[in-house]
C-alpha cells in the first residue's frame, strides 16, 4: 500500500449518533513472473471517549 487517507464524520439524528468513516487507499504490485495479491483490508476500531476533557482547574 502507497497511500492511506481516512476521514469521519458523526451524525446526529434524534437521539442516535451515527458515524461515517470514508477510506481511501492507494496500492501498487508488479511481478516479474508469477501473480499479484492485492488485499484491501481495513481494520477499524472505534473506541468510546472517557468523558470530556475540562479546561479549568480543580
Amino acid at each position: 500500500m502507497i497511500r492511506s487517507n481516512v476521514k469521519s464524520y458523526r451524525y446526529r439524528i434524534g437521539k442516535k449518533q451515527y458515524i461515517v468513516i470514508q477510506i481511501n487507499q492507494t496500492g501498487k504490485g508488479y511481478a516479474d513472473s508469477g501473480k499479484v495479491l492485492a488485499s484491501n483490508a481495513v481494520n477499524v476500531q472505534i473506541m468510546k471517549q472517557k468523558g470530556r476533557r475540562s479546561s479549568r482547574k480543580r
